[in-house]
């Protein structure tokens, strides 16, 4: 019975490292595995409870540092385990088929959140390609703005090249519906993928993410300079906006404003914060949310 149930758990983790794989087992494997499943009950008991918080980060635009938006995060902190990452848990919440209801939760608090900040203020809201597999999306966007009385066209959704891997007529489908409402659609962590460009040729998104790899590189590595100049000169010939991550200096943003990318977020300009702290960044304005 051991052998069989380690025999299973290498293979397990063979398949989660993608096809034609195979592994020995190690002690370490059934380790994790609990881990995994610990992890798996106490999602479930923190969605129950009400565990999750959002935290905003501000996107500034470049030239007057003016802010236009935020990315909603998520964020946990377990009552034993402290604060979680959500490198940590989101792959639990995927592979345990919670990420649907968690996403429904974050779409439905980032929009109702946002409908409190100026109108010309915008939120963005990272969307895993599991999300893209039942169809659904689009009705769960739909539903997220008609609760919140958000206008479409202040709701960003990223998205990685994931949810390109399962080439289907389904994904794009779901796309093409959603960007027809008005919604806006961000690729992020752009170039640390696969074949990117050919994403942006088949579907028109409005925003690209350079992932801050490359932007911790940019006063000393020519290669990072060169890309990032690559990628804003692209954008800009096809019409799309581009955005740094991870600015962490006003060194950085210089170089960045002068390579002509539009908008940046990092730490130079504001770190991950609650809700009720965005609203000090906007002088005069009178908090709408009920």
């Amino acid at each position: 019975d051991e052998l069989a149930k380690n025999a299973d758990l290498a293979l397990y983790c063979a398949k989660q490292e993608g096809k034609g794989q195979y592994r020995f087992f190690e002690g370490e494997m059934d380790r994790r595995m609990r881990d995994w499943h610990e992890m798996e009950h106490d999602l479930r008991e923190a969605m129950a409870q009400k565990q999750f918080v959002l935290h905003y980060q501000p996107i500034v635009e470049l030239d007057g540092n003016r802010i236009v938006g935020f990315e909603a995060l998520i964020r946990w902190t377990h009552p034993r385990r402290g604060s979680v990452s959500p490198a940590e848990f989101i792959p639990v919440a995927e592979e345990a088929g919670l990420i649907n209801e968690l996403g429904v939760w974050i779409l439905d608090t980032a929009c109702t959140m946002a409908t409190a900040w100026p109108e010309d203020i915008s939120v963005a809201v990272n969307i895993s390609p599991l999300q893209f597999n039942s169809g659904s999306l689009p009705g769960i966007v739909a539903a997220a703005l008609a609760r919140s009385g958000l206008k479409a066209d202040r709701l960003t959704l990223e998205i990685t090249e994931g949810v390109f891997l399962n080439d289907t007529d389904q994904t794009m489908a779901v796309l093409d519906t959603i960007k027809a409402s008005g919604v806006h659609f961000a690729m992020d962590d752009f170039g640390t993928g696969y074949s990117s460009l050919s994403y942006l040729r088949r579907f028109p998104f409005q925003r690209i993410k350079i992932d801050q790899s490359f932007v911790r590189g940019i006063n000393d590595d020519p290669e990072s300079l060169a890309i990032i100049r690559a990628v804003t000169t692209l954008c800009r010939d096809l019409g799309m906006a581009t955005t740094a991550e991870g600015v962490e200096s006003a060194a950085q943003a210089d170089v960045l404003r002068h390579l002509g990318c539009g908008l940046a977020q990092g730490y130079h300009f504001g770190r991950p914060m609650p809700g009720d702290d965005t609203f000090a960044l906007f002088a005069g304005h009178r908090r709408r949310l009920a």
